[in-house]
């Protein structure tokens, strides 16, 4: 049997800036912190994986105070760390998918910032890439965004539209954090 591995993706503190605008699930970072916790007492893989923006005015600068992870990750001791300057983990600075399969590691457990963006994508190129791969909803958020027509989706509805997208498009399983902690029991 392998293990399961967990990624969280740009749990950073740049994402506290008001810049982003109005964002949903006020709950994520507790979730987040109770699935590393899990992992961890279990001694299963973490990885984390942060954003490196290139763009001069964005808070998830290198070097900025915003790039820095979270205060829900003080204390974790992932298995690998590293950057990306893209959406998806499996295009950052160390090759995810052979460090994945290197270790015989064929399903995770996904979480992060944003839902829509980094999660999501992650989430669809780890499902067209083979892997077992479970979203955990309530462990992630994302921000209120404006369309090209000028209209604004709520962050809820990014969120439910990326659960309908995971699951419709077979590239996820979408769960609750208490679902997915109910399972490694």
């Amino acid at each position: 049997m392998t293990e399961t591995a967990l990624i969280l993706i740009d749990v950073q503190r740049g994402f506290d800036e008001p810049v982003w605008g109005p964002r949903d699930n006020p709950g994520a970072e507790a979730n987040i912190k109770a699935l590393l916790d899990a992992w961890q007492a279990r001694r299963l893989p973490v990885v984390l994986v942060h954003h490196d923006s290139t763009k001069p005015d964005s808070p998830l600068r290198p070097g900025q105070a915003g790039n820095d992870f979270k205060p829900e990750l003080d204390g974790a001791r992932p298995d690998l760390v590293f950057g990306k300057k893209v959406n998806s983990a499996f295009i950052g600075d160390v090759d995810l998918d052979a460090w994945l399969r290197k270790r015989g590691i064929t399903s995770f457990v996904l979480a992060g910032i944003q839902t829509n963006f980094c999660c999501e994508t992650t989430a669809r190129m780890g499902g067209n890439l083979g892997y077992d791969v479970t979203f955990a909803l309530d462990a992630t958020f994302t921000f209120d965004l404006e369309g090209p027509d000028g209209s604004v989706l709520t962050a809820d509805e990014l969120s439910r539209a990326t659960a309908t997208n995971l699951h419709g498009g077979g590239f996820a399983t979408v769960k609750s954090t208490k679902d997915i902690l109910a399972g490694l029991s």
